[in-house]
Parts: C-alpha cells; structure tokens; sequence
C-alpha cells in the first residue's frame, strides 16, 4: 500500500516555496555557467580586439560648440 501511495506522490507536481524556487533556479544558473557553448546572448566566443590607433576621434563636443 505505501508504494501505491509513493507512486501518486512522485507523479503530482510538489509545491515548493519561494526560497527553494530562487535556490533552484540559482542551481541551474550556476550548472549553465560552467557550459558556456550553450546559445544565448553571449554564445561563448569573443571577438577580436582592434587596434585603437585607427580609432576615428570624437568631434561632438566641436560639432555642438560645447564648452
């Protein structure tokens, strides 16, 4: 009987409070951030750097006569 009722325990979703709902999804944040191949916005490669020699300067404050 109680392997019956363990059974129907495990299939209901489980509530859960809200610390244990940021400790989770904290959990899997942290798993995710160890793989970083995954998609997302960062994607996991970095662009190469440039020279800032070839940088073309900054003329707003000339355009707009600041001080």
């Amino acid at each position: 009987m109680s392997d019956n009722q363990d059974n129907q325990n495990r299939e209901e979703p489980r509530k859960i409070d809200l610390a244990e709902a940021v400790r989770q999804k904290l959990a899997q944040k942290k798993q995710q951030a160890g793989n970083p191949q995954g998609g997302g916005f960062h994607g996991g490669q970095t662009k190469a750097l440039k020279s800032q020699n070839t940088k073309k300067p900054n003329n707003q404050r000339r355009r707009t006569g600041g001080s």
